[in-house]
């Protein structure tokens, strides 16, 4: 397929690099034989270099020159963190309408809202969604029932979920129902199926801050990241070990 003086990356790694979407999205893609090399649907793994033809769903893959695009979202409660509009209708994609390709980093629930970053840059993706670098995550979470001092000091030490236990957490309570929490990992609905082992409810949860990035937007609005979120952002990220993937 390819000459053996040019640069070959595995696909997945190509598509996040072009800014299509992110490597975990492009394998998805592999498995449900959406994308095709030279007219032909590979194998997982399988390398390209610049001289391959790459379609996705039949769309010709071009590698982007352009300043790459970072944005700040947010999400109202009841939208999808999706980039697959065919099959939700109340994805963030079409929601935003956004005029280049975009993908969300990382995800949050359809019942909840607040701050989620955009982007066309895939390698940032990839570090930031490498839970092992401790990137924060902080929430304000209410809850059904009246808090407790035993509700706070579980839910900072840890609490069995999904055959784990979570790891320690800064827990903060802002009144009778409502706390904050800053997270360092992202298991699926993890907020939520901590407050239900213990037996609360979660009735509102909204993301107020991804490491160094505040909400500070309306609902359903999006801002460009500054310089200086890019650059801290950028240094957070920066010993973010990489994926050996050539």
């Amino acid at each position: 397929m390819s000459s053996a003086n040019k640069r070959e990356v595995r696909i997945n790694k190509y598509l996040s690099e072009v800014g299509y979407c992110s490597r975990r999205a492009a394998d998805k893609l592999i498995d449900q034989g959406r994308i095709t090399i030279n007219g032909k649907v590979p194998e997982m793994g399988t390398k390209v270099t610049q001289d391959d033809v790459v379609r996705v769903d039949g769309e010709l893959i071009i590698e982007k020159k352009e300043r790459p695009v970072y944005i700040a979202f947010n999400k109202p409660r009841g939208i999808v963190c999706t980039t697959d509009t065919r099959v939700e209708k109340d994805n963030i994609i079409d929601y935003i309408n956004y005029p280049k390709r975009i993908f969300p980093i990382g995800r949050l629930d359809k019942p909840s809202e607040g701050l989620i970053l955009l982007t066309d840059d895939g390698d940032i993706v990839n570090k930031i969604l490498r839970a092992r670098n401790n990137h924060e995550k902080e929430y304000i979470v209410s809850v059904s029932k009246y808090i407790t001092p035993d509700f706070i000091e579980k839910m900072a030490n840890g609490v069995p979920v999904l055959d784990t236990v979570t790891r320690k957490c800064e827990v903060e309570q802002i009144d009778k129902n409502t706390f904050r929490i800053v997270l360092t990992q992202g298991l699926n609905r993890q907020i939520r199926r901590m407050c239900e082992y213990l037996g609360y409810e979660v009735m509102s949860l909204k993301r107020i801050r991804i490491m160094n990035i505040q909400l500070d937007v309306p609902v359903g609005k999006y801002r460009d990241l500054t310089g200086a979120e890019l650059k801290g952002l950028n240094k957070l990220t920066a010993d973010s070990s990489k994926t050996i993937d050539e």
